[in-house]
C-alpha cells in the first residue's frame, strides 16, 4: 500500500499568511497606489478616498480568498481589552442576489456604539456615538475561529467630539511628539538625511498555565485571575529547577501551536522558555514600532487564551496569580530608531555618533528623574501592586541602571566628578562599547541593556500602550528642552558638552546600580529624595496634577479632559477589582472553607470520642489541640468574613471615587489579608481530600 505523506508547511510558507502586510499590498495594487500609500503611512500625504477604495478592494479580495465572510474594526478601549463589531461583506443587489463588497469608506471609518465603553466623564451616558479610524501603520490580519474567518482592521477609537476613548490615539500622538523633537536634535547634530524617528518596542510576555478542570473549581481564579486563598506548597521554586529547564511535552505542544498561530499573523515570535515559578513561562517576539508591537502583544495574549483552551489549559496573565512564588511581568524594551537605520542609543564609533548617543541617553536620565511619578503611574493597577517590590520584580522606587562603563563615561562629563579628565564631545571618541557593556541588573525598573532601555515594571496583563505613552511624552518634553537650549548656539560641541554635563549632575540621583530588592535601597532612595509610591492609590492623583496636564497639553498627547477621564476610569478599575476580590473571598470563606472545616472538625471530634478510651488521654489531648486549632481558625475566618461584608456595605455611602479607592485600600485590603491567613491556616490543617478546591500543589505541579 502506497504510503501517503501529508506535506507540512514550513515556517517561511506560513509566516504572515493571515497578515495583510506591505508585501501583500504591493502584489495586489498598482505601483502608483502602493507608493502613495507608503507616503500616507509616513505622514507625508493625506489618505484620500480614492487610495482607500483601491486598498479596500485588494484587502477584501485577499480576505475572501482565504475564506473570510466578515470584517471588523479592532480597537482598544479604556477597559484594557480589545473590542470588535463584525460586519459581513454581503451586499444585496436585488432578486435574491448578493455581491461581496467592502468600500474605502468602510475601511477608513466605522461607527460602533460607544455608550457602554468607559469614558471617565468625557461623555454623558446617553451619548452613544463613537468613531473608529483606520491605523494605516498597523497591518490588517485574519482570525480563523468558531465565528469563521474575519478580517481585522486595527483602528483608533474617538468620541463624536474628538476626544480619545482608547489607548491607541494617545500612543500615536506620543510617537509623533517624540519624533518631532528627536528630529530637531538630529538636525542640530548635523544629520540632514534622517526623515523619520520611530519608537521601537520589544515585549517580553510572562504567563502561567494551569489545568482547565482545576481552574474551573476555583472561584477566585475564574472571577479575579488570582488565588485569593492558598497555602504555600511543600515544594515551590526554591531549587530554581524550573527556570530554563526542559519544557514538558504538553507545554511544548501548546507552545508549538502558539508559535504557529502567531507566525501566521505575522507576529515574529522568537523566544520561549520556562520561567522561575512552577508552571510559569515566557514568550518574546522581535522588535517592531510601538503601535504595531502593542497591537501584536494584544494578539499574543488573546491567542494564548485560545490555544491554551484547545489543550485543556488556561493561560493566567494576572501579575500575581499565586502568593509565595514569582509573579508575571511584561518587560518593555524601548528604543528610538531613524528611517535610515540609526539606533539613537547605539554608542557609535566616531565623535559625532558619541555626541548623539550621550545626548539621547542624557535625555532619558532627565526624563525619568523629572517625571518619575508618571513612570510609576504608567504601571499602576491593583493587580500589579501585588507584584512590585516583592523581591521578584522592581520596587515602586524609580531608578535607572546604566552599567559601570556607561556610568563612568557620564561621570567624566561632570567637571566636579572624582574621576579626573574631561570628555571632549565631538573631539574625543568614546571607547567602543560592546552590546553587553555590563552585567544586567534585573532589580532595576529602568535599565540600559546595550542599545535600548528595558522597563521592567509593567504588569503581565497590562496593555503596553500606557507605559509607552508616558515614556514617549516625557522623552519628547526633555528633547524639546534640549533642542530649545542648543538651537542657535554657534559652538554646538561646547553647548552639547555643557548640556550633558549639567544634566548628569542635576539628575544623577536617579542612577542606581545596586540591589533594588534590598531594604537598604529604600533608605538610600529616601535620602536621595526619590519617591516610593507603593500603592496605586498613592499615584493615580498624578493623572490630574497641574504639571501633568501642562506636560501632556504641551506635547499634544492628552487634553485635560482626557487625563481626568483616565483618572476616573483607572480609579474605578482599582475600586471594582478590590471590591470584586472582597466579595469572592467572602463567598469562598463562608460557602466553601467554613463548612468544609466544620465537617472535618466533626470527624476529629468523632475520632476523639471513639478512640480516647482505647488509645488513652494522651492521644485525646493531641486530637483536642487539633480540633481547637480548627475551631479557632474557623471562627476567625467567619468573623472576619462578616466584618469584610459590613465594610462592603459601608462603601455604598461613598459617592466620591477618590474617597472610595482610599477606603478600599485602608479598610478592605487589611481585612482581606487577615481573612486569607485564617483560610490558609485551615488549608494546612484540614485533610486534603476534604478541602473544597484545588491547592497550590494541584495547580502548580500538575500539567
Amino acid at each position: 500500500m502506497e504510503k501517503i505523506i501529508n506535506k507540512i508547511k514550513s515556517v517561511p510558507e506560513i509566516y504572515g499568511e493571515y497578515c495583510f502586510d506591505k508585501t501583500t499590498l504591493r502584489q495586489r495594487v498598482p505601483k502608483r497606489v502602493f507608493k502613495e500609500f507608503l507616503e500616507v503611512q509616513s505622514g507625508k500625504k493625506e489618505l484620500t478616498l480614492s487610495i482607500a477604495e483601491v486598498v479596500a478592494n485588494a484587502m477584501k479580495d485577499w480576505a475572501i480568498e482565504k475564506g473570510a465572510t466578515h470584517f471588523t474594526h479592532w480597537f482598544q478601549p479604556l477597559n484594557g481589552l480589545t473590542a470588535e463589531k463584525h460586519d459581513s461583506f454581503v451586499s444585496p443587489i436585488g432578486d435574491g442576489q448578493i455581491i461581496m463588497e467592502f468600500s474605502g469608506k468602510e475601511l477608513i471609518k466605522g461607527e460602533p456604539d460607544a455608550s457602554s465603553f468607559p469614558n471617565g466623564g468625557l461623555r454623558s451616558t446617553f451619548e452613544a456615538r463613537g468613531y473608529t479610524a483606520w491605523d494605516t501603520t498597523s497591518p490588517a490580519f485574519l482570525k480563523d475561529d468558531n465565528t469563521g474567518v474575519t478580517l481585522y482592521i486595527p483602528t483608533a477609537f474617538v468620541a463624536y467630539t474628538g476626544e480619545a476613548l482608547d489607548k491607541k490615539v494617545p500612543l500615536l500622538r506620543s510617537m509623533k511628539a517624540v519624533e518631532r523633537q528627536a528630529l530637531r536634535i538630529l538636525k542640530i547634530l548635523g544629520n540632514e538625511t534622517s526623515q523619520d524617528v520611530t519608537t521601537c518596542l520589544g515585549v517580553e510576555q510572562e504567563y502561567f498555565l494551569v489545568e482547565k478542570k482545576l481552574f474551573n473549581k476555583r472561584l477566585d481564579l475564574a472571577h479575579t485571575g488570582r488565588t485569593l486563598f492558598g497555602a504555600n506548597a511543600a515544594k515551590s521554586q526554591e531549587l530554581r529547577n524550573h527556570y530554563f529547564g526542559t519544557i514538558e511535552e504538553r507545554v511544548a505542544a501548546f507552545m508549538r501551536e502558539l508559535d504557529t498561530e502567531l507566525w501566521k499573523l505575522g507576529i515574529p515570535s522568537k523566544t520561549k522558555h520556562n520561567e522561575v515559578a512552577p508552571n510559569q513561562f515566557e514568550l518574546a517576539p522581535v522588535y517592531s514600532s510601538s503601535n504595531v508591537a502593542t497591537d501584536q502583544n494584544q494578539l499574543v495574549m488573546d491567542t494564548m487564551f485560545k490555544v491554551a483552551n484547545r489543550h485543556d489549559l488556561v493561560a493566567l496573565l494576572h501579575e500575581k496569580p499565586f502568593a509565595g512564588v514569582n509573579g508575571s511581568g511584561k518587560h518593555n524594551n524601548w528604543s528610538l530608531a531613524t528611517d535610515d537605520g540609526i539606533n539613537l542609543f547605539e554608542p557609535g564609533k566616531n565623535p559625532k555618533e558619541n555626541a548623539q548617543f550621550l545626548i539621547f541617553v542624557a535625555a532619558v536620565i532627565k526624563a525619568v528623574d523629572k517625571y518619575a511619578p508618571l513612570i510609576r503611574l504608567s504601571t499602576a493597577s491593583a493587580s500589579n501592586d501585588n507584584r512590585l517590590g516583592g523581591h521578584e520584580a522592581p520596587p515602586a522606587i524609580i531608578s535607572i541602571f546604566l552599567g559601570d562603563e556607561l556610568e563612568t563615561i557620564f561621570k567624566k562629563t561632570d567637571e566636579k566628578s572624582e574621576i579626573k579628565g574631561k570628555l571632549e564631545i565631538g573631539v574625543d571618541s568614546l571607547p567602543k562599547l560592546p552590546m553587553d557593556i555590563t552585567d544586567r541588573n534585573r532589580t532595576s525598573p529602568f535599565a540600559f541593556t546595550g542599545n535600548k532601555f528595558e522597563f521592567r515594571m509593567p504588569g503581565s496583563s497590562q496593555s503596553t500602550s500606557t507605559p509607552n505613552i508616558m515614556i514617549n511624552t516625557i522623552m519628547a518634553d526633555v528633547l524639546k528642552e534640549f533642542a530649545d537650549e542648543l538651537d542657535g548656539l554657534e559652538d554646538k560641541t561646547k553647548g552639547i558638552q555643557k548640556l550633558v554635563s549639567k544634566t548628569y549632575k542635576e539628575h544623577k540621583k536617579i542612577i542606581f546600580s545596586g540591589n533594588g530588592y534590598g531594604e537598604e535601597w529604600v533608605e538610600e532612595a529616601k535620602k536621595r529624595g526619590l519617591t516610593n509610591l507603593k500603592s496605586t492609590t498613592d499615584v493615580l492623583k498624578y493623572y490630574i496634577d497641574p504639571e501633568t496636564v501642562e506636560l501632556f497639553g504641551r506635547q499634544g498627547v492628552l487634553s485635560e479632559g482626557e487625563l481626568i477621564s483616565r483618572y476616573n476610569i483607572y480609579a474605578e478599575n482599582y475600586y471594582n477589582q478590590i471590591v470584586t476580590e472582597s466579595a469572592v473571598m467572602i463567598k469562598m470563606a463562608i460557602q466553601d472553607i467554613y463548612p468544609a472545616s466544620n465537617r472535618y472538625a466533626l470527624e476529629i471530634s468523632d475520632i476523639i470520642k471513639r478512640s480516647s478510651k482505647i488509645l488513652g488521654e494522651e492521644f485525646a489531648t493531641t486530637q483536642k489541640d487539633l480540633l481547637a486549632s480548627i475551631l479557632k481558625n474557623n471562627a476567625g475566618l467567619y468573623n472576619v468574613a462578616k466584618k469584610l461584608e459590613g465594610k462592603l456595605e459601608d462603601l455604598n455611602n461613598l459617592e466620591d471615587i477618590t474617597l472610595s479607592i482610599h477606603f478600599t485600600k485602608e479598610e478592605l485590603l487589611p481585612l482581606m489579608k487577615e481573612l486569607r491567613i485564617y483560610g490558609d491556616n485551615l488549608e494546612n490543617i484540614v485533610e486534603h481530600k476534604t478541602w473544597p478546591f484545588p491547592t497550590y500543589e494541584d495547580l502548580l505541579f500538575k500539567l
